[in-house]
């Protein structure tokens, strides 16, 4: 499927990435995508790495483009790369509903294993007391979410670029 990706951004502007060179920087907006073509890129949070990616056809920069809020995570080139660039991406999603549907698809992937994921904890942790048991009202919350903006950080801790 992330192949299919790479044939829908055939004629966009491309970019060599170094090894080390920064694409997108953890808590700014600068409305980019960036669709891997080849090589292999670093996605860290705070200097920790958290993947890195050789798939072809991955996407960078999708959440903060349609959220409007800062980058989740900084990518960097962990070897020579290369990428399709798309520097203006919100406006350039909607005139791209092939893209914007790869998106979309992308996205709930994700959510689906999230789900997923919080779904085997909840099973896990549901009879234990405290903040551990309270899985279940995590879960609800997420899942029954509608139309409501999206606001990162917690009551708790209020950083947005969290």
């Amino acid at each position: 499927m992330m192949e299919s990706m790479l044939g829908l951004c055939q004629g966009l502007p491309e970019r060599e990435v170094a090894e080390g060179e920064t694409l997108l920087v953890k808590g700014e907006v600068d409305n980019r995508l960036f669709v891997l073509i080849e090589g292999e890129l670093e996605v860290s949070d705070d200097e920790v790495q958290i993947n890195t990616q050789t798939e072809p056809g991955s996407i960078f920069g999708e959440m903060s483009t349609l959220l409007g809020v800062p980058h989740t995570a900084t990518v960097k080139g962990f070897r020579p790369s290369r990428v399709y660039v798309v520097d203006d991406a919100a406006d350039f999603l909607p005139s791209h509903p092939d893209i914007a549907f790869f998106v979309a698809r992308l996205l709930a992937r994700r959510l689906k294993s999230a789900t997923d994921y919080l779904v085997d904890v909840k099973r896990q942790f549901e009879d234990q007391p405290g903040h551990i048991g309270m899985v279940d009202a995590v879960l609800a919350s997420l899942l029954n979410r509608q139309d409501e903006e999206c606001r990162p950080g917690s009551k708790r801790d209020p950083d947005s670029t969290i």
